[in-house]
């Protein structure tokens, strides 16, 4: 599985990783740094694809940490088998979790969301997707203040 980002000026990645204008002239090494498996890293561009195969897939986190924000990510999943999971190290950890759910089936693609704050999820949502995510990039965004993700 790869799944592409296509990096572009309003573009941030998962854990609170763009603020107002942030994002405007940095580059991706310059926010975020990989977690494992450099070599699953492939840059082409303005495009970072993430390869997942049986060995190992890939990781990153941002630099930085954010109180309050907005993400905006746009992907473009490969066909078939696209399944996907997302971890954060320690037993206190705060994530969003965005994942795509495989799909062998030919059923729509389902996009699964949890929230953990202080290690404590238990608030996963599943999402028909009601268009092909494998056919052209869509933007995702997350939005977080201090009431509501």
């Amino acid at each position: 599985m790869a799944v592409s980002f296509k990096m572009c000026a309003s573009f941030g990645l998962f854990v609170g990783l763009m603020m107002l204008g942030l994002v405007s002239s940095a580059k991706f090494d310059e926010l975020f740094q990989p977690g494992w498996a450099m070599d699953h890293f492939i840059y082409e561009g303005e495009l970072l694809k993430l390869k997942l195969d049986n060995y190992s897939g890939a990781g990153f986190a941002s630099k930085s940490k954010y109180l309050f924000g907005k993400v905006t990510m746009q992907i473009k999943l490969v066909e078939g088998d696209s399944a996907g999971t997302m971890s954060s190290d320690g037993p206190n950890h705060n994530e969003f979790d965005f994942e795509f759910l495989g799909n062998t089936t030919g059923e729509p693609y389902l996009v699964q969301t949890n929230v953990y704050v202080n290690g404590v999820g238990n608030r996963e949502q599943r999402m028909n997707l009601w268009f092909d995510p494998t056919k052209d990039f869509h933007s995702y965004s997350i939005l977080w203040n201090q009431r509501q993700v």
